[in-house]
């Protein structure tokens, strides 16, 4: 058989073991593993599995993963979650859908010390569906706005998913970060206004809660005082160049350790569960990380990738419908695959045929996380639905997907522009030194 054909069952054989529910990182290691023996010979596999895994955990440019998660663990053990919560309450909570809407603007606020989407959700679902609930918010509003306002710690910096994108591409992850800013307000804008929309069709979803006074609003606005400060270290420094990534992640994990010491919030049991919480998704996405190194390779050895950026490059399609049939494939495959999975997946078979249409790889690197954004909310997959379910399980699973729909047309409407008006993803990045 030719490479091609190997690639092509090799391809077949790890959806079929993602459908059989093997982990994502054992799935694409294992068939890796076994496509490099049918090509190349059993002793050079297993001299590149051994390489494999030694570079990726060994890699410094991936240590920024671990320490970034660390401070998003901190921030939610501290309570700063829950006081951002409170201040977007105390702004907008009177309006019509005003509590969804600070959920979205909570979320927004957290997902720049968080970088998961998942851990976003789970810890604005904690904060927030108790209090919708007691002001009388359908569950289908209230959970549909924490699901899809968690997505958004996979766009706002400092970003998992960006960081991944950057490492497999060779590309600034500091200025993937700052162009995830702009659409990542923008995108939360959108959100709000589909909550707004929601909300004037169905007066009943959410009823307008009590105003704040002014002297209440100054009060909450307290709360936002550690994130602006770690946000502003963190993204301030990468934005000047004062410090790389892996030195902003450093930086970050100790200064929101620091504030949460000095502000005594953070216990002994916090502190403790943000260091399993963060070894254990760290692991995660490391194997993640591994597997797809591995696959890669076997990808390399096939040349399917470079095969199909040619085939794609020669089509006598316009450039701009090209990049709409790979966003198709990113969200269909979304619905399917595990966000970070499908960027490690796709990746290595759609970044040649991008630079080779000539688009900018970082307005890319948005465009793709804004895609597989739609896939964390999208049925059947949907992680952020099963962490709300998994939150609140007493809310049926099939009324947080329809609450979710408004939001997922804010995403396909939001990505069009982003699309169609680059420039909003690439103007800060272009500032950068």
């Amino acid at each position: 058989m030719s490479p091609a054909v190997i690639g092509m069952l090799g391809l077949a054989a790890l959806i079929g073991l993602l459908f059989l529910r093997l982990p994502v990182g054992f799935a694409m290691a294992v068939v890796g593993f076994g496509g490099f023996v049918c090509l190349v010979n059993l002793p050079a596999a297993l001299s590149l599995l051994a390489q494999d895994v030694f570079s990726t955990f060994s890699s410094y440019g991936l240590t920024v993963i671990p320490l970034f998660i660390f401070m998003g663990q901190v921030s939610f053990h501290a309570g700063i979650s829950k006081r951002l919560y409170e201040t977007a309450y105390a702004f907008i909570g009177h309006f019509r859908g005003g509590l969804a809407m600070a959920t979205i603007g909570a979320c927004t606020a957290f997902g720049a010390i968080c970088g998961s989407s998942p851990a976003t959700a789970a810890t604005m679902a904690t904060v927030a569906l108790p209090e919708m609930k007691r002001y009388g918010y359908a569950m289908e509003l209230a959970s549909g706005a924490v699901a899809s306002g968690g997505s958004l710690g996979m766009l706002i910096p400092p970003s998992v998913v960006f960081i991944v994108y950057g490492i497999m591409t060779e590309q600034s992850i500091g200025k993937l970060f700052i162009a995830g800013i702009l659409p990542g307000l923008f995108i939360a804008l959108l959100f709000c206004l589909a909550v707004a929309w929601s909300c004037r069709r169905n007066p009943d979803l959410g009823p307008p809660g009590p105003k704040a006074s002014a002297a209440a609003r100054l009060r909450s606005l307290k709360g936002t005082g550690e994130t602006l400060l770690l946000f502003s270290l963190v993204m301030g420094g990468l934005f000047v160049g004062f410090f790389t990534p892996t030195e902003a992640g450093a930086v970050g994990a100790l200064c929101s350790l620091l504030i949460a010491l000095a502000g005594r919030k953070l216990t002994w049991k916090g502190f403790i569960q943000s260091l399993l919480e963060t070894t254990r998704t760290t692991c995660m996405v490391m194997m993640i990380v591994t597997g797809a190194v591995i696959f890669g390779h076997f990808l390399a050895v096939t040349r399917i990738p470079y095969d199909l950026a040619g085939w794609v490059a020669g089509l006598p399609l316009h450039r701009f419908f090209v990049v709409m049939v790979i966003i198709f494939v990113y969200l269909l495959g979304g619905c399917f695959i595990d966000a970070l999975a499908l960027i490690l997946l796709t990746v290595p078979i759609f970044y040649p045929v991008i630079l080779t249409l000539g688009y900018d790889p970082i307005w890319f690197g948005v465009i793709i996380v804004l895609v597989t954004q739609m896939g964390v909310i999208s049925p059947p997959v949907g992680i952020n639905v099963y962490v709300v379910k998994g939150v609140a399980p007493e809310i049926p699973l099939t009324t947080i997907f329809r609450g979710v729909l408004p939001f997922l047309a804010a995403l396909i409407i939001g990505t069009v522009i982003l699309i169609a008006v680059p420039s909003i993803s690439l103007v800060l990045p272009n500032l950068m030194r």
